[in-house]
């Protein structure tokens, strides 16, 4: 466990006053894991005054009160302090660290590579305008209860001493942005403004705060919605004769992949991997259909071609489902049936003392995905946990048929399984509780993403669904998403692949509803690399549990094997398996 001994750590560890040389590592403290475990703490204490609002999204609320803006001035000494944390990681021998800790090194190391990359070649601060929605950070210190409402009240309005000079900067930063990631800017920003417009002062009103204090933090708040505006107006009128593409291009995409992922696959063999899975699910798909079909069109003949057949199933099977206003109340009924069944499977060890809160998705988050969860930061472990539900409110009819028959009742209990029970929710929960916060604060998304995968193909190889036909065909269908994420982003961002060739592979190849298609198209323009994640982890997942069978032969058991998976918090799959595979198995530290 990180502790803080901010004395020895001194010692240890030189911050950024202006020094051209790290001294970092001292000879006479050595480079042993004790060292290693104080440099571990001092360079996160470091990272945190850089990056105040990744700090709190932590859990670490040191520095709730600050807002940097985004100058040269302040990426320059995030670059500086990058450059000084590899000097000084290159001076510790990997090799004789112990298993957590070399972990927590390669994860450091990539991470400091990684904001030398984005700051030197990426460059999103210049066209990426969403990189500017403070809006998320501004909400947790408001809602959650980490400390007392009028600590945080003070924090909130002392955050919002900066918030002009933030976005004054923001426009002359911002260059021939992205058109799809300045519309979905300036959709967010908007969505956002009842933090400062309305909830903020709701809250004063429960605060024991003189009115005084109260009326100059309440006009500072309406201040700050104004500048918020003022911005997301400015986007909105933006003039932008010379717009950046969304497509990132083979070379930033490569290199996006390899920071981002860590995976042991280049982009184009995952991408290989996807088509050869692609090609699986439709042969097992035709196979259950087939058996299917009877029951639905009786004697009916079956369509020749081999895709249409698989659709009408599918369509057919889609019609049940609930209606909008019972979508979040299925959610929220569905959760503890899973529980209930994992319990009775054995297939891990759940922590009721952590419970999981289903909530409306707030209007930051929205325009991405349809249903998402939010974890506690690693220094906040007793923070709330979110499954974060998409509205359908003001949906036309038609389109919200559509992503109800997409979100049918086999598929809607998929959806919780991947969000939550045994998905994130629980992975996020086992993270929390790794003694390393290295790992839960720079979590690796193939490793979370692909859990969850991984999580639903265990529940139904384990019986969940009475093993009906229809559970496993819809659960193709929904995997079909992973591997066909992969070849859309890859496609499109590396081949530029066009929006009709995008919808058809959605749609005809993984039998997506249009409206489920459209939001993938509009998820593939605001991001990238992002959508490789899900198949990615599953892939080296299912591959580490193979090798983990041959390893332990008659002694191998499910859960312990996702016990110990999960135990490693959210590490890279790769690292995860040269700890499990190594001859003698040490528990993580």
């Amino acid at each position: 466990m990180i502790k803080k001994i901010f004395v020895a750590a001194a010692t240890l560890f030189i911050m950024l006053g202006g020094c051209k040389k790290d001294s970092s590592i001292s000879p006479q403290l050595g480079k042993d894991d004790a060292s290693f475990t104080i440099y571990e703490n001092s360079f996160l204490q470091g990272l945190w005054k850089l990056d105040p609002d990744r700090a709190t999204g932590a859990g670490y609320h040191k520095y709730d009160s600050l807002l940097l803006v985004p100058d040269d001035k302040s990426r320059d000494k995030l670059l500086t302090y990058a450059k000084i944390q590899l000097d000084s990681l290159s001076r510790f021998e990997v090799t004789t660290l112990n298993e957590a800790n070399k972990i927590d090194y390669h994860i450091m190391e990539n991470e400091m590579q990684s904001i030398e990359w984005q700051l030197q070649q990426l460059r999103a601060y210049q066209w990426n305008p969403s990189t500017y929605n403070i809006t998320g950070t501004f909400a947790y210190i408001l809602n959650e209860p980490y400390a007392p409402l009028a600590k945080r009240l003070r924090n909130f309005y002392e955050k919002m001493a900066n918030i002009p000079a933030y976005y004054k900067e923001a426009e002359k930063v911002i260059k021939n942005p992205v058109n799809e990631l300045t519309e979905l800017a300036a959709g967010q920003l908007t969505d956002g403004l009842d933090i400062f417009e309305k909830d903020y002062g709701d809250s004063l009103k429960k605060a024991n705060i003189p009115q005084a204090e109260q009326k100059q933090m309440l006009d500072r708040a309406h201040a700050s919605a104004d500048v918020i505006k003022g911005f997301a107006g400015w986007l909105k009128t933006l003039k932008n004769d010379r717009p950046r593409s969304f497509r990132l291009g083979k070379d930033l995409y490569s290199d996006k992949f390899k920071y981002e992922l860590q995976i042991e696959s280049s982009p184009q063999q995952l991408y290989n991997a996807a088509e050869e899975r692609k090609k699986m699910i439709h042969h097992q798909m035709l196979v259950i259909s087939k058996k299917l079909w009877p029951k639905y069109f009786g004697t009916k003949a079956m369509p020749s071609d081999s895709l249409d057949l698989i659709a009408q199933v599918i369509d057919t099977i889609s019609t049940k489902h609930v209606q909008p206003g019972e979508f979040q109340p299925a959610i929220e009924n569905t959760l503890p049936k899973l529980t209930a069944f994992v319990k009775a499977k054995g297939l891990l060890t759940l922590d009721p003392s952590k419970p999981l809160i289903v909530r409306k998705e707030p209007g930051y988050m929205a325009g991405v995905a349809g249903a998402s969860f939010s974890a506690p930061g690693p220094y906040d472990k007793n923070g709330n946990s979110y499954f974060n539900v998409g509205s359908l409110n003001g949906w036309a009819p038609e389109k919200a048929e559509s992503y109800l028959r997409e979100y049918n009742n086999y598929m809607l209990q998929i959806l919780c399984i991947h969000e939550a029970i045994p998905g994130h929710y629980v992975q996020q929960t086992y993270a929390n509780k790794a003694p390393s916060l290295i790992k839960s604060i720079f979590g690796n998304n193939a490793m979370i993403e692909g859990w969850a995968v991984y999580g639903e193909e265990m529940m139904l190889d384990n019986g969940y669904g009475n093993d009906e036909p229809e559970m496993r065909l819809i659960w193709y269908k929904w995997h079909l998403r992973s591997v066909c994420n992969t070849i859309l982003d890859y496609s499109v961002h590396t081949e530029n692949m066009s929006k009709e060739d995008g919808l058809k592979l959605l749609t005809r190849e993984a039998f997506q509803q249009q409206a489920e298609a459209e939001g993938k198209w509009h998820r593939v323009t605001v991001s990238s690399v992002q959508l490789d994640a899900y198949f990615a982890g599953y892939k080296e997942i299912i591959d580490l549990r193979e090798a983990y069978k041959k390893k332990m032969g008659d002694k191998y058991n499910l859960k312990d094997f996702n016990e110990k998976f999960l135990s490693y918090g959210s590490a890279p799959v790769m690292y995860i398996k040269e700890a499990m595979l190594a001859k003698e198995v040490q528990p993580p530290n």
